[in-house]
């Protein structure tokens, strides 16, 4: 603070005391521990929890993939706004109609995310500098290029370790940081009664009016220090998964906040008779005695603050790539006992060059600071922005109460980001520039993935296609499974047509799957698969939606897929068979679909096969033989009710044994790649979005099947490619 208001008076301390005091009572206290930690999805904190929390009770997702279905999974637990309050349903509507709104909120949110994520490369370097500059009060004659070479040691041995996971070194980290905590408030202390105990009298606020009156401009810019005090207080919030909502509120309340306005009352008193010495006030108010146990705590504290953002960020891309916003990275699971816990190997070798960069090129502390504080300050603000329209769509909270937190809190932040802007010059525009970067990639790829499920939708199969080729569907039927992924939760992907006229035959059994992350944390195992019979039976071709949590840990090998699926399909085939009748997800038959599609097939290579070539025309008589068998139930006279409960067992036990069969003759993984290009009459931008900016991210993120790990002798690959 006092680099941009030098200490001028006793008043000017005071002052700026007092912005500090009210600063950590009115955000991290009064907005995120007493009102945004309740925002949480099912334990869930970050921007993009809220998101997913909005998206359960709105239809706000651009990628149309929802199914009514997804709102019986247990965890939903959907609180259906109630008619006695209209303005909640009007919201509710508004939002579902609009697709600007939709579009704003998405960007809202992916700001939000960028931000955390340059929060992760600030947060380190401002830590660990700020630490490590301690030296220079110890140490006479140490510079801050050596300060700069012990600070660049210290993020790599971090960056190295983090891999280990946060339950491994837990055991450290919680003595760590309440030894820190009782230092900052017994160091406070001790400066209280040997120098200045009157600092107390800036908890009065008229003290903030002086201080602006004394410095007028220079106050205002001062205010991006004083925000340093509440950083991490969104960290906190995006670490909720970690911890329950009650221990982080008493743990705060209780030590934190008290040992945090010590500490600052004590370095406050201490600068009452030394007002020359602001650059390091903190360590040179440390008894002398003291220093060395003081500094190696502050060190392992700062390392232990940023291990929490780097993980705050890991959490927030695992999140945004489950809903469609990022692209699919390799996410290691580091602890059998907590999902939550989690390493992304790329993003972290990427932090870590991205701080190096930031302490090398910018040493000056004051300007990582300003730094600091414009990523803190983006994703506080669109956090405020979530949770306002939280509690109007959700919590239906009092109208008075909710323009009240908009109002305060964000007219805060406001004032906060216009003092910090003006130092942008200074060099904290490198994780403005960085921010903006991560934007695009997550916009890009969701615009991508938005047009590619859009056209696959499109350009899906026709069931009459399927009816007219037969059960055979015009090649033969081998024995064995064949898993079809592909993105559609519903339809049959064009795709499949390209597998039939570039394959000499088909598995006797088809299941087109599906992975879909729905808007909840956590799918319960039991609700994971969701089936659906695709065609008559004599056709033997399922659909799966596979469904996860953005939490979820899909470390299923295949042969425990493959065991999962089938036992799932044998509990759907046993249930029709004691209903009589289809699960139906809302969305119609598929014989009903109004779709126009062409009756033809494309191989890959260009050619078209119409129903009149001989491949498929051979198999249209018996194939519609066969379908007319398979539906045809006609009740001849005098058959018994016995009779046909005894035919049906005999349909069931067939079609049980005809899947075992299916599972010994082997499992293959029939893998379509749909890529897609933007039409030559497209817009430039466009073309430049699509054909090269999306194309690259697609070709270097990871494959959805990846996490299976299925061997390279179980895969059958057909590209494919859309123009949109």
């Amino acid at each position: 603070m006092f680099s941009k208001a030098p200490v001028n008076s006793n008043e000017d301390v005071l002052g700026a005391l007092s912005l500090v005091l009210y600063t950590l009572i009115l955000i991290p206290l009064v907005k995120y521990v007493l009102i945004v930690l309740w925002a949480n999805d099912d334990g869930e904190g970050g921007t993009f929890a809220l998101y997913s929390l909005l998206c359960r009770h709105a239809k706000v997702n651009l990628l149309p993939n929802q199914l009514p279905s997804d709102a019986r999974i247990s965890s939903f637990r959907l609180k259906v706004p109630s008619p006695e309050l209209e303005r909640s349903l009007k919201l509710k509507e508004r939002l579902e109609a609009s697709l600007t709104l939709k579009k704003l909120l998405l960007i809202l949110v992916l700001a939000g995310t960028s931000m955390v994520i340059a929060d992760g490369v600030v947060t380190p370097a401002m830590s660990v500098m700020s630490a490590v500059g301690g030296l220079k009060v110890g140490v006479s004659g140490v510079k801050q290029d050596q300060v700069v070479m012990i600070s660049v040691a210290f993020l790599v041995i971090l960056f190295s370790v983090q891999k280990y996971g946060t339950s491994k070194v837990g055991l450290v980290v919680g003595p760590a940081l309440f030894i820190w905590f009782c230092s900052l408030g017994g160091i406070g202390v001790y400066n209280l009664i040997k120098y200045d105990s009157r600092v107390w009298r800036a908890f009065n606020p008229v003290h903030i009016y002086y201080y602006f009156k004394h410095n007028s401009t220079k106050a205002w810019y001062s205010l991006g220090g004083c925000l340093l005090c509440a950083t991490g207080s969104e960290a906190m919030f995006a670490d909720l998964c970690y911890f329950s909502v009650r221990s982080v509120q008493l743990t705060f309340m209780f030590l934190v906040l008290p040992c945090l306005l010590l500490g600052y009352l004590g370095q406050a008193a201490y600068l009452m008779e030394n007002h020359d010495d602001t650059t390091q006030a903190f360590f040179s108010s440390v008894p002398s005695g003291a220093f060395w146990p003081v500094f190696l705590i502050a060190n392992i504290a700062a390392l232990i603050a940023s291990r929490a953002m780097t993980t705050a960020t890991f959490s927030c891309i695992k999140q945004s790539t489950a809903l469609g916003c990022f692209p699919r990275l390799k996410i290691v699971h580091t602890s059998r006992k907590f999902m939550g816990q989690i390493y992304i190997p790329v993003m972290n070798w990427f932090l870590l060059a991205l701080s190096l960069v930031l302490v090398c090129s910018i040493s000056s502390i004051y300007e990582i600071g300003n730094a600091y504080a414009v990523a803190e300050l983006g994703v506080m603000m669109m956090t405020t922005i979530l949770v306002t329209i939280v509690m109007l769509l959700i919590w239906q909270i009092n109208i008075l109460i909710v323009l009240s937190f908009l109002i305060i809190f964000l007219g805060l932040e406001l004032t906060f980001f216009s003092s910090v802007l003006w130092s942008v010059g200074d060099g904290s525009w490198i994780i403005l520039v960085f921010a903006v970067v991560l934007f695009l990639i997550m916009y890009i790829w969701n615009y991508g993935s938005k047009l590619k499920y859009e056209t696959e939708v499109k350009q899906k199969m026709s069931m009459d296609l399927l009816r007219e080729l037969g059960p055979n569907l015009g090649t033969i039927r081998a024995p064995g499974i064949g898993l079809l992924y592909n993105e559609l939760a519903k339809g049959i992907p064009a795709i499949f047509g390209h597998f039939l006229t570039t394959l000499p035959a088909v598995h006797s059994m088809i299941i087109f799957v599906c992975i879909k992350y729905v808007p909840v944390p956590v799918v319960p195992q039991n609700e994971r698969f969701l089936f659906r019979r695709v065609c008559p039976k004599s056709y033997h071709i399922f659909r799966c939606v596979a469904r996860y949590g953005y939490k979820d840990a899909r470390k299923e090998n295949h042969h425990t897929f493959e065991q999962l699926l089938i036992e799932s399909l044998e509990k759907f085939i046993r249930r029709e068979a004691q209903e009589r009748s289809l699960e139906s997800d809302g969305d119609g038959s598929d014989s009903e679909e109004e779709y126009a599609f062409s009756r033809v097939l494309v191989a890959p290579n260009g050619s078209v096969y119409s129903l009149g070539v001989p491949l498929l025309a051979d198999f249209r008589d018996t194939g519609k033989a066969v379908m007319e068998e398979s539906t045809s139930e006609e009740l001849k006279p005098g058959t018994s009710s016995e009779s046909l409960l005894s035919d049906a067992e005999q349909s069931l036990d067939k079609e049980l044994s005809f899947i075992h069969k299916a599972k010994e003759s082997g499992v293959v993984y029939l893998l379509g790649h749909g890529d897609i290009r933007a039409r030559k009459d497209s817009w430039f931008i466009k073309k430049l979005i699509i054909n090269y900016f999306y194309a690259f991210l697609r070709k270097n993120s990871r494959r959805g099947i990846a996490n299976l790990s299925v061997p390279h002798s179980h895969l059958v690959q057909v590209g494919m490619q859309y123009m949109v």
